[in-house]
């Protein structure tokens, strides 16, 4: 059994544990107020662009742009993966890891080189380990996210697709759907998907673009990348926050049960203590009167 010194310093060491997991879970609170208002709205006006460039892309020929190109022999797939730079917040970044490298291995499995580029100090380290190319890197953004980051991302990104380093574009986050679920989301990013066209009333109608479309298209279609990107980012900085909230909340818990665990051991460890030595006075006792 340990002694009571082992037991109370056990307890001081939780007892300090609890306070930093406690001021991590409020600060994670305090970012996640404001990250899911952001991504709020933002997601609407994202969700508008995406299926308006899809019913642009169906109503237009790919040589129209070269980001609507669809590049017939697609040997390379570019992947954007985003994670944190910190961790402490559950399974948040190894499910984020674990989405793309199986989307990686079963592009590779078909024969594509795959490459990556990584959002995040946690997703760039993991996939280093791989072997897979990290081609660009960016860490410590999510303290200071704007559109800028996402524009730097998309420049790049549609660099390597015109320049044909990558036939296949696809973005790797964590979609926020409520302070309890966040999941792992895989989304095509290049080229973009034409629109279904539907059979309905207005199947007939041919809409004429003022200014014309490969004008249209040059200004709408990085901006649309852009914006996918930034929704992204969005989307995982608020399941960053609301992860790493529940893990820390759970990880108080946890020390609220060690405490009372630890303290009822002290209290017994305590009690044996005294019987000894009540023992021993009367054992000593017995001893003096049998004389």
């Amino acid at each position: 059994m340990p002694s009571l010194k082992d037991v109370k310093l056990q307890i001081a060491g939780v007892k300090k544990t609890k306070q930093i997991t406690r001021a991590m879970g409020m600060v994670a609170s305090a970012g996640l107020r404001g990250a899911q208002q952001r991504i709020e709205r933002f997601r609407p006006y994202a969700n508008k662009f995406n299926t308006m460039l899809s019913d642009l892309a169906a109503r237009t020929e790919g040589a129209d742009h070269a980001l609507l190109e669809n590049h017939e022999e697609k040997k390379n797939v570019l992947i954007l993966l985003v994670t944190s730079d910190r961790g402490l917040c559950g399974a948040f970044n190894v499910n984020l890891i674990n989405t793309a490298l199986k989307l990686a291995k079963a592009k590779e499995s078909e024969g594509k080189a795959v490459s990556f580029i990584c959002v995040g100090r946690k997703g760039r380290d993991a996939v280093r380990k791989t072997g897979f190319q990290v081609l660009s890197a960016m860490t410590d953004v999510m303290g200071s996210l704007n559109f800028q980051v996402a524009t730097t991302i998309g420049n790049t990104v549609s660099h390597n697709y015109t320049e044909y380093n990558a036939d296949e574009v696809y973005l790797v986050y964590s979609e926020f759907v409520s302070m309890s679920r966040q999941v792992p989301t895989s989304m095509a990013l290049l080229p973009v998907v034409p629109s279904e066209k539907e059979e309905d009333a207005n199947a007939g109608i041919e809409y004429v673009y003022e200014p014309n479309v490969g004008v249209l298209l040059a200004e709408l279609l990085p901006r649309y990348l852009n914006v996918q990107i930034y929704r992204g980012l969005l989307d995982n900085f608020a399941s960053e926050n609301a992860a790493r909230m529940f893990a820390m909340n759970n990880a108080t818990n946890n020390c609220d049960e060690m405490i009372g665990s630890l303290t009822l051991l002290y209290n017994k460890t305590r009690q044996t203590a005294i019987t000894n030595e009540l023992m021993d006075i009367v054992g000593g006792a017995n001893a003096l009167q049998s004389q």
